[in-house]
């Protein structure tokens, strides 16, 4: 089961943008918030340190982490409680997205997404309809050169399930797969040797993916994507397409 999707080195050439824009800001603070609610203390909850360090990585002031793992922890309380709910539908040519949304208002959520889908080609589904095509795996994301051999033994040793080494554009490095309760673990034996690890996520995984080779279905289909993605609500989205790096570049254009 291949876990690296288009999408995932698409949204990597996207977020530099979208840091400009300030965009990131919003959806990472929002990420603190949700993982803040299981503790405050970095230390003693994995989940939030990942999203601070993401945060600090992104560039956003202490003062926005600070406030958004008080709000997350119940210290700070303005009167909007979040929750996290999951969507799914089909984008042109049947292809299935998942979709990871934190909001206060579910109906104007739900009502974004139909209209973005609608928009696009696509249909927004009913729960259930495409999230058995996706499994919930830990990702550990590393950049710049990667000796393999080193990875297989350290990514064994970790318990990591498998890797995939990634040449595409600007980005050089590997993805290391596991289960989402060896997360943790994994990340702080590769960190241990030596590895540049830039990012630690959970992903939703596809179990089969579809191939994309239509111009116009890859315009429709990253069009839809990007707007999903712009959603000030959503936090993460995904799907099982798959597409030739011309055929990226073409549509983005």
């Amino acid at each position: 089961m291949a876990g690296h999707s288009k999408w995932a080195n698409i949204k990597r050439q996207k977020a530099r943008v979208d840091a400009v824009k300030g965009k990131v800001f919003a959806k990472m603070s929002r990420e603190i918030i949700v993982a803040a609610r299981s503790g405050a203390d970095p230390a003693a909850n994995f989940q939030l340190r990942t999203a601070i360090e993401k945060a600090k990585a992104a560039g956003i002031p202490n003062d926005n982490i600070d406030r958004a793992i008080a709000k997350g922890s119940g210290q700070l309380n303005d009167g909007n409680e979040l929750e996290t709910i999951r969507y799914e539908g089909y984008g042109p040519g049947g292809i299935a997205i998942l979709i990871e949304a934190l909001t206060d208002n579910r109906n104007r959520t739900a009502a974004d997404l139909r209209s973005a889908f609608t928009k696009n080609g696509g249909n927004l589904g009913e729960t259930g309809c495409v999230s058995w095509m996706f499994e919930h795996r830990g990702v550990v994301t590393i950049t710049g050169s990667v000796d393999e051999d080193e990875l297989l033994e350290t990514s064994v040793e970790g318990g990591a399930e498998y890797y995939e080494m990634i040449s595409e554009d600007e980005f050089q490095g590997a993805e290391v797969f596991t289960e989402t309760t060896n997360l943790e673990n994994l990340s702080q034996a590769l960190r241990e040797q030596g590895f540049n690890v830039t990012e630690v996520e959970f992903r939703w995984i596809s179990s089969n993916t579809l191939e994309v080779t239509d111009p116009e279905q890859a315009r429709s289909l990253l069009k839809l994507m990007d707007a999903l993605d712009d959603l000030d609500d959503v936090q993460n989205v995904t799907a099982n397409f798959d597409m030739a790096n011309e055929l990226v570049s073409a549509a983005l254009v």
